[in-house]
């Protein structure tokens, strides 16, 4: 009996270290989500802006076109930089995910296993129920 209870006292600290790693694993989710919100809106705000630099029509000459349109072309390179950089953000935020999935089923699977074991501690210290006694002797006794 004492083993039994070794092994679910095992088994719930497991299942604690297990939730820890879980709540690591979501912080970490949320924080690569966070990351790929601000990379995604920051792609987006350098690309209009490239659109709209690259659509001025009002150039007084030519450097001044020629500058305008620079700009606006290291805007664009600067966008597709932000793009990449969301695209690879995006990756990471779907690992982040996985794991923390995955740490949920591994603290989900121990969970199990305690509850099983508690089970089986429980049933071990129930007290059988006896059913009729036979009687001993005759019916003259």
């Amino acid at each position: 009996m004492k083993a039994e209870r070794d092994r679910l006292k095992r088994l719930n600290r497991l299942e604690r270290v297990r939730d820890i790693a879980k709540q690591t694993a979501a912080a970490e989710a949320a924080q690569a989500e966070g990351t790929l919100a601000q990379l995604e809106a920051l792609a987006e705000r350098t690309r209009r802006m490239a659109e709209e630099y690259a659509a001025r029509i009002g150039a007084q000459d030519g450097a001044s076109l020629r500058q305008v349109n620079s700009f606006a072309r290291g805007l664009e390179g600067i966008s597709a930089n932000t793009s990449n950089d969301a695209a690879n953000a995006r990756r990471i935020a779907d690992f982040k995910m996985q794991a923390l999935s995955q740490a949920e089923r591994r603290r989900a699977v121990v969970e199990e296993r305690a509850e099983r074991q508690a089970r089986v501690i429980a049933k071990g210290s129930e007290t059988p129920v006896l059913g009729a006694r036979r009687k001993s002797g005759t019916d003259l006794d």
